[in-house]
């Protein structure tokens, strides 16, 4: 790229932000003069992106908050889009965060200027009329589940999956006994079981009480690891689980804060439908899948929620008509781990399901088994990590525009 490549870069949330930071740094180190600028957060302005607008500023964007923050989510936008149509860059990367991204991407078409998008929306399960926008809009997708990359090209879209960035992470480093000394009183002779409520206070609220009730029923022979998130308060947290604990016949409890190191350490887990679930899967210990929302939010998704036959090839439900909703379960195109969705997450059943995991029995052998396979279709396929291949795709885009 020239001296005076100027990139667009959006990405509305703390993953995306993380991304961006990386693929900003990759970018500078083959292109040192490289400049940068649009929406995100913390991470991005350390690595050299000029905010127009901060995206701890705009959290709300694309959300139920959207209405009372009205007019500082269109201020925001406009901002970013005269900035777009003031520096003229030679490429834009769009990193998840659909609601605001896509219609960028529309602005930026516009101006013919050169798209990749990066970490897809998940139009392959639900908004599926947002996909003629991609059709429409979008010059390189750049995707993070192998199967994505089959559905985008069956509809006419340039889509290369990239592997997931979580899959080239190393595992941590942390024995079980440095790791017990350092979190404090865990006990190194009792099996440990993680659970993973979510990142957010209305998924623990929803998530955790029978997660620690599913607990109480495998009884005190194990202690159990809480992962907090950085979004959510250590006492709060810990205000909560004292609450949700007394008068029960759990194990001891502890709050910890590295999920990775949890997951690892854990002999099996209980993990909130999420991106944890892909942690867990890369990790590679055994775990369930569980969720609970209102009923009024499930029986909308369960009407909307519907998978193409590269995502999800024989249509199967369960008893309950239910779609698998664990991504690892998607990954695998069969279901390898179990789901307790709605009125099937039951202490009881939980409890159940975990039992045969925690001993060496021939599930919990073939589980590990099922999740190495997971783990091997998320890694780049290319023999580029990733960053690079995003980095790659904003090179020839931008050699193909006339502008390298």
């Amino acid at each position: 790229m020239t001296s005076n490549t100027t990139i667009f870069l959006s990405a509305g949330e703390a993953s995306g932000d993380h991304y961006g930071a990386q693929i900003v740094t990759e970018i500078l180190s083959r292109s040192p003069a490289t400049s940068f600028f649009g929406l995100g957060g913390r991470e991005m302005a350390d690595a050299g992106v000029d905010r127009v607008v901060r995206a701890e500023d705009v959290a709300h964007m694309g959300i139920t908050e959207v209405v009372r923050h009205a007019p500082t989510v269109y201020g925001s936008y406009r901002r970013l889009v005269a900035s777009i149509k003031q520096r003229r860059p030679q490429a834009a990367i769009l990193i998840d965060f659909p609601d605001v991204n896509l219609r960028l991407a529309r602005e930026l078409k516009a101006l013919d200027i050169p798209v990749v998008y990066f970490v897809s929306p998940q139009l392959w399960a639900w908004k599926r009329r947002r996909l003629q926008w991609v059709q429409q809009r979008v010059d390189r997708m750049m995707v993070i589940f192998p199967f994505e990359e089959s559905f985008y090209r069956a509809r006419g879209v340039d889509a290369t999956f990239t592997g997931h960035p979580l899959s080239e992470l190393p595992l941590p480093k942390t024995t079980r006994a440095e790791y017990a000394r350092r979190e404090g009183q865990l006990d190194l002779n009792t099996k440990w079981i993680a659970l993973l409520p979510g990142s957010r206070w209305k998924e623990i609220e929803a998530n955790l009480p029978r997660m620690i009730q599913a607990a109480a029923r495998l009884g005190k022979g194990y202690e159990f690891l809480i992962p907090r998130a950085s979004t959510i308060s250590w006492d709060r947290l810990n205000e909560f689980v004292t609450r949700e604990t007394t008068g029960q016949k759990a194990g001891s409890v502890h709050i910890v804060d590295d999920a990775r190191e949890a997951l690892l350490h854990a002999q099996a887990a209980v993990v909130a439908s999420g991106t944890a679930t892909v942690q867990a899967a890369l990790i590679g210990n055994p775990f369930a899948v569980v969720y609970h929302v209102s009923p009024v939010t499930f029986g909308l998704a369960k009407r909307l929620v519907r998978y193409s036959t590269e995502v999800w090839p024989d249509g199967s439900t369960d008893a309950d008509g239910n779609l698998p909703i664990a991504m690892v379960n998607l990954i695998a195109g069969r279901r390898i781990v179990p789901e307790f969705i709605q009125k099937n997450f039951t202490p009881e059943k939980v409890a159940a399901a975990l039992q045969p995991l925690l001993e060496e029995t021939a599930e919990r052998s073939r589980m590990i088994a099922d999740l190495a396979e997971v783990r091997h279709k998320l890694l780049p396929p290319k023999g580029a990590g990733s960053i690079a291949q995003v980095a790659n795709a904003v090179e020839d885009l931008i050699a193909k525009d006339g502008k390298f």
